[in-house]
């Protein structure tokens, strides 16, 4: 079961690198622009927040947070983005942790498959949206990623069992789960916390976790990604850095890190994404007066 998960993993991985460089090249031909190098902050970004995400810290919540903070993508671009330059960091990951972690393959490979339904349903509709819509829905999503994380912290979150899969009734409330959080993360929400409290929900082991949440986000990276950079939806300059930066980061958390105090680093995150939700929140407010007022303008002249 696993030597097949890898044949597709890297099915997968290949065929999105292949529509990334297709689409990209096609964009610049069509603008007569050149495609931009990344830039020494968005590599270093890259390395740092992969690092962290291959701990089980997350990766969507601290980029956005970095968007905003250095000003590196606009809002609308955002959802993208993080889609593309979280798939390459994530099929490694995958590779890694479906390597050497036992878990239950048909759990696994059904909450899989169920994220990937979800990932290609929710990138069609957010892949439309105007800025304000997203800005709205970002900062929501970052306000629940950040929930998420308060309540982990504050162990409101059931600790897990020492099961290492689900049949029956669990089973198809892990399917169903997965398949709405897929959805989900192509609006910016976080894959990994959710995730991670259905699985301790359901009574399986917390290192099943690892596995399921990397795999899912592997194989509906290049799903969710696909619809953005066939739009445009996401900045292409900063999604290489990050993807360029990431992978570097995963290898060094995966085989060097043995120990690391991770619990000042998740508060730090839990404030900065509120801090993060309320600014996208803010900025829509702010677009929707602008709106407000260009269309008076336009009533009065008229």
């Amino acid at each position: 079961m696993k030597a097949a998960l890898f044949i597709a993993l890297a099915i997968f991985a290949g065929g999105f690198v292949f529509v990334w460089v297709q689409t990209a090249l096609r964009a610049a031909r069509q603008t007569g622009a050149t495609l931009e190098r990344p830039r020494p902050l968005e590599y270093l970004l890259g390395l740092g927040i992969n690092f962290l995400d291959t701990l089980g810290i997350g990766s969507f919540a601290t980029m956005s947070a970095c968007f905003k903070l250095f000003g590196l993508v606009r809002d609308e671009q955002m959802p993208g983005t993080l889609n593309v330059a979280a798939t390459i960091p994530g099929v490694t990951e995958a590779f890694i942790y479906i390597a050497v972690v036992d878990v239950d393959p048909v759990t696994m490979v059904s909450m899989i498959a169920a994220s990937v339904v979800g990932a290609w349903i929710g990138a069609g509709i957010v892949s439309r949206w105007p800025r304000r819509k997203i800005q709205i829905g970002m900062g929501l999503a970052l306000s629940a990623t950040a929930l998420f994380g308060l309540a982990s912290l504050l162990q409101w979150l059931p600790g897990g069992g020492e099961a290492l899969g689900v049949t029956g009734v669990k089973l198809l409330a892990a399917v169903l789960a997965s398949g709405v959080l897929g959805a989900l993360m192509t609006l910016g929400i976080g894959f990994f916390a959710p995730c991670m409290m259905v699985i301790f929900l359901l009574g399986m082991s917390p290192k099943v976790a690892f596995p399921i949440m990397m795999g899912s986000v592997a194989f509906l990276g290049p799903v969710a990604s696909i619809p953005f950079m066939r739009r445009g939806s996401y900045n292409f300059r900063t999604s290489l850095g990050l993807t360029l930066g990431g992978i570097p980061g995963v290898l060094i958390a995966a085989y060097l890190v043995r120990s690391l105090p991770l619990g000042a680093v998740r508060w730090l995150m839990v404030v900065v994404v509120l801090y993060t939700a309320v600014m996208m929140l803010r900025s829509a407010v702010r677009e929707r007066g602008r709106s407000r007022v260009m269309a008076e303008s336009v009533a009065e002249a008229t």
